[in-house]
């Protein structure tokens, strides 16, 4: 029997006149009578890291049974369709993050897991997501993104006399003196991903001359969608459906009244946008994962020390001073409810991920991601226990549904080299490790 069907690559794009979109994976990507595996189509690992300030409830965060058979918590809880994926690393912290300047460095320690010295000039060591990116991240436009919520650092208490404010404004360093800026403004980043140009004045331009990237390629489309079978049709819909929503909320948010304006952070200023603001960075990476466009990316929900206010979680008060709870039982239930408010627009990413299929599974089978913090107890600044959890299938090298219990004090590092390790990334030692987690 003779085999003639014809494959398209992996990084075809959709052009037009002046716009271009990469492709999700489909299965004219895989030549005829070829495995999988051995194509250029084969599963590509993603790894992310969506980092949260303030430490977590603790008593709320971690499951009471230990193992495989236990009980989701309060506030990992819109995790639970996703327990298979889903493993809860207890007993973890990062002392090089301890210090006196606790919002000014959490942030940039978190992975790094080396203490700066102190100096207001930066000096630490390249992080975790960066090293991924050099092995699993060149052959894409964008090896690494970094994302947020908020541009640069908190308030006040985010930057320190001895260390400057290199670390609280990012997660990610190049390498121990270059940290990497966040892109905060959904739009922008939609620009980088999706627009055409050699410089961001050149692309705002040509994105001016549509108010949709996809009607610049329309033509393209209608005449790949002619060559696919029934199924790449529906999954380059979903893809396309998907952009056009993006799309259309990034719009919006750009053509608002507040969007407009170059607001200061502080109480009030962008707390009706927030909401939007959130989910739309989520969705953003996951279509940048989708399309191929980046393997690496980190997010900063929210800013280190912000005072950034929940309304509509019923939260009287700022999100650091509520952090300082003082153990009373109303502030700690306002402080629940933010943690668990962030914890449900993670797992909205975690279903989107869950529901794009790739080759032999989906998004989610073929990625790692770890969602947590660098404090512990957020009203004693304290880095032991962090709240820590690892989400995805890494391939058929991370199996979830299981609760551990680490011994006491267990590094953060050997998390991270772990993580690493499960994506094919062999290192001798990564910051303060002392190896990796077998039982991860």
């Amino acid at each position: 029997m003779f085999i003639t069907r014809k494959h398209i690559s992996r990084r075809t794009l959709l052009r037009g006149a002046s716009a271009s979109l990469a492709l999700p994976f489909l299965d004219a990507m895989v030549p005829a009578a070829t495995a999988l595996a051995n194509t250029a189509a084969a599963s590509k690992p993603r790894l992310g890291f969506f980092y949260f300030p303030h430490g977590a409830i603790m008593e709320k965060w971690k499951p009471e049974q230990v193992g495989t058979d236990f009980g989701i918590s309060p506030i990992l809880e819109p995790l639970a369709p996703f327990k298979k994926h889903l493993t809860v690393v207890s007993n973890i912290g990062n002392r090089p993050g301890e210090s006196r300047a606790v919002h000014a460095l959490v942030p940039g320690t978190w992975l790094s897991c080396v203490h700066p010295r102190e100096t207001n000039e930066p000096n630490m060591a390249p992080t975790v997501d960066q090293i991924a990116a050099q092995h699993i991240g060149q052959d894409t436009p964008w090896p690494s993104l970094e994302t947020g919520t908020a541009q640069g650092q908190g308030q006040g208490s985010a930057c320190e006399r001895g260390y400057g404010c290199s670390y609280s404004g990012t997660l990610s360093f190049r390498n121990a003196s270059t940290p990497l800026p966040i892109e905060s403004n959904a739009r922008n980043l939609f620009l980088r991903l999706f627009g055409q140009g050699d410089t961001a004045r050149e692309r705002q331009y040509l994105m001016q001359q549509t108010n949709s990237l996809l009607d610049m390629i329309a033509e393209e489309t209608n005449a790949l969608s002619r060559t696919l079978s029934a199924r790449d049709r529906a999954t380059l819909g979903d893809y396309l459906d998907n952009v056009r929503e993006v799309e259309r909320r990034v719009n919006n948010v750009a053509h608002s009244e507040v969007a407009s304006l170059e607001l200061p952070e502080v109480p009030g200023a962008t707390s009706q946008n927030f909401d939007e603001r959130l989910a739309l960075m989520f969705d953003l990476i996951a279509l940048a994962y989708q399309a191929d466009l980046t393997r690496v990316a980190t997010y900063v929900m929210a800013a280190e020390g912000t005072d950034r206010p929940y309304p509509n979680l019923n939260v009287a008060g700022g999100f650091h001073p509520v952090s300082h709870h003082a153990n009373q039982k109303e502030r700690i239930a306002e402080l629940s409810r933010i943690q668990r408010f962030h914890m449900e627009k993670f797992a909205g990413f975690i279903k989107k991920l869950a529901d794009s299929k790739e080759g032999e599974g989906s998004i989610l089978d073929h990625s790692l991601f770890l969602y947590g913090s660098n404090m512990g107890n957020s009203n004693q600044h304290d880095n032991y226990p962090l709240p820590e959890v690892l989400v995805g299938g890494a391939n058929g090298k991370h199996v979830g549904g299981k609760n551990l219990a680490l011994p006491e004090r267990t590094p953060l590092a050997n998390l991270h080299l772990t993580m690493l390790d499960k994506l094919g990334i062999q290192q001798p030692s990564f910051g303060n490790s002392t190896g990796l987690l077998s039982q991860v």
